[in-house]
């Protein structure tokens, strides 16, 4: 994501930092420095009590960027070099957690989510009292206004609808408001914590919290002491990349040679395969008699379908994301290689833990502190071009709209009669419409996109550029490449035409 406030800056400066450090062979001697260059003594805190405080959540903050999370913490004495050393030794033991919380970070938020305004009366009715369960709403004797007992409150909610002045305030959690699902809620300690059982890796907590407390469990590390190791790395980007950074694809394509990577190889390139199959698979459905069949693409779609809306399985397609094809693409080409994804997606993580083909992921917001770190200036930096060019359509997964127009485009003559219908946002209403869809089999339409997203992956939540940019970008690429399925021959299908 862009930098839209000031988390953002400090996430992305942070890990310029750490890379440069790496890229000069000190990263274990001088890492210890990071939280007092970030906070030098008699600077004001930000949004904390004090500086000793701010550099507490600055260590701590490290290290998620460096591959680990608060439960490797054993001992508070540990000095940040320590856990630069593990990482530089560590050798393909990726955590399973995708997303952590920092409990240094995590500390000012409400802890109850309802509160008592001047607008309170003191009124006779004593509504906010007589209904609490808990008998957490007590009176001022002078004033006869109301308050609430934080320690007893369990923020039910109902003493904010019983109130006739509206006195009672609802204050949300952000974190806690931007997850559809409800996977992140405090715990005992009033931290927040998320549950892996619930989450569908969307990413609307990361930029939700107004503290920076939520991070990625990154892999960078891992891949540049790959790169230093002298293992062979193929780069996989997805087609949103044509939406993210202020200079030509090729010449990213070029800076990422420049990072080290023996050669990228565009996901578009799997997009391809993604639409030749999801194209003959929803023919095949609806020849069967299944009133509609949804996208595959999108790994938080399967993750809600998979923990929240199972009875929607039987809708899925089985045809594999675009990152599926394009990782046996390059193993293929490439079988002592190990390969990396570099996407906008946080759930993209979790897929690419079950594919024994993708080795490493690496997310946009990640790719420009890298290039940064390492001095790489992507203006200046030798184009490079992919050796197989993919139709556009296919670098239009990048969008909503883009899988569906892509399987018309592949279909041809024999898309029409089939009606096609979006969902490029995950939230709570959305969710909703999408259980009942499950539960009855019932929609008007035979064709489903499925984005967690809203505006499609461009606008994921680890984009590099702002969401209004990529999608002005990405459009601008699309309108420039000539290659589509209606002109293209080249290993076509029966039915591609």
């Amino acid at each position: 994501m862009a930098f839209t406030n000031n988390v953002m800056i400090v996430r992305h400066k942070l890990l310029e930092n750490l890379v440069a450090l790496w890229k000069e062979n000190q990263l274990v001697e001088k890492i210890d420095r990071i939280p007092i260059e970030f906070s030098p003594r008699r600077s004001q805190a930000v949004g904390r009590c004090c500086i000793h405080k701010e550099r507490a959540v600055t260590k701590y903050k490290s290290l998620p960027l460096l591959g680990w999370d608060m439960s490797d913490e054993t001992d508070e004495l540990t000095p940040l070099s320590e856990y630069a050393k593990k990482a530089l030794e560590r050798r393909g033991k990726i955590k399973e957690n995708i997303l952590c919380v920092i409990d240094e970070a995590c500390s000012s938020c409400v802890q109850v989510n309802y509160e008592v305004s001047n607008l309170c009366r003191g009124c006779v009715a004593r509504s906010c009292y007589m209904n609490c369960p808990k008998g957490a709403v007590h009176f001022d004797k002078k004033t006869g206004q109301a308050h609430i007992d934080h320690d007893t409150c369990i923020s039910c909610g109902i003493c904010h609808k019983s109130c006739p002045y509206h006195a009672i305030v609802y204050i949300p959690v952000p974190c806690e408001e931007a997850c559809p699902v409800k996977a992140i809620s405090k715990d005992e300690h009033n931290i927040e914590h998320i549950n892996e059982d619930k989450c569908i890796y969307c990413g609307k907590c990361l930029n939700a919290c107004p503290f920076g407390a939520i991070f990625e469990i990154s892999q960078v590390f891992d891949i540049l002491e790959a790169i230093r190791a002298g293992e062979k790395l193929i780069a996989i980007p997805a087609p949103s990349i044509l939406g993210q950074f202020k200079a030509t694809i090729d010449q990213v394509y070029g800076a990422l040679k420049e990072v080290g990577f023996a050669d990228v190889i565009e996901v578009a390139e799997g997009a391809m395969e993604t639409t030749s199959n999801e194209a003959h698979e929803l023919l095949e459905k609806l020849e069967e008699g299944q009133n509609f069949m949804t996208t595959s693409c999108c790994p938080s779609y399967i993750e809600l379908v998979n923990k929240h809306i199972p009875d929607m399985k039987k809708y899925v397609s089985s045809t594999g994301s675009p990152m599926y094809y394009a990782a046996r693409i390059a193993k293929k080409k490439y079988p002592d290689a190990k390969v990396v994804f570099i996407g906008p997606c946080i759930a993209k993580r979790k897929e690419a833990q079950r594919d024994e083909c993708v080795d490493y992921v690496m997310t946009f917001e990640e790719l420009h502190p890298l290039f940064r770190g390492l001095g790489i200036e992507l203006e200046q930096a030798t184009p490079y071009k992919v050796a197989k060019e993919s139709v556009c359509e296919a670098h239009g997964f990048a969008q909503a709209g883009g899988v569906a127009g892509a399987v018309q485009a592949y279909l041809g003559p024999k898309a029409q009669g089939i009606k096609v219908l979006q969902f490029s946002d995950f939230n709570k209403k959305n969710i909703g419409v999408l259980r009942a869809y499950a539960k009855t089999g019932k929609v008007d339409a035979q064709f489903i996109e499925m984005m967690a997203c809203e505006g499609g992956c461009v606008t994921g939540p680890s984009a590099h550029n702002d969401p209004v940019s990529g999608r002005r970008q990405l459009n601008q690429d699309l309108l420039k490449r000539t290659l589509k399925y209606e002109n293209y021959h080249e290993g076509n299908e029966e039915g591609n035409q």
